[in-house]
């Protein structure tokens, strides 16, 4: 299990023209299983992405693919964390 944190690095109006393509490359991996939770800092300085990847490696091509690091709009900080403890129905991140 990963987390990971996104400091925007452009302008917001930067971050803004990328963000459709952004969401559909959310999307993607959400749909593969790999995304669980994403969402905005508050203040909007950037976004956190919970992902659970097989490794490190994996997670760091799946990243390359997103349109705010191609065009080099974000920071990315990777947390690895294992859960040992969650609610019921968060059970099935515990491996």
């Amino acid at each position: 299990m990963f987390i990971v944190s996104l400091t925007y690095i452009s302008k917001m109006s930067e971050v803004d023209k990328h963000l459709e393509a952004h969401i559909q490359y959310l999307d993607k991996y959400y749909k593969l299983g790999i995304f669980l939770a994403s969402g905005r800092k508050v203040p909007r300085n950037g976004g956190v992405i919970l992902a659970k990847a097989e490794n490190l490696d994996e997670l760091e091509v799946i990243l390359n693919n997103d349109p705010f690091k191609i065009h080099n709009l974000a920071n990315y900080e990777i947390t690895k964390f294992v859960p040992s403890k969650t609610v019921p129905k968060l059970a099935f991140l515990i491996k």
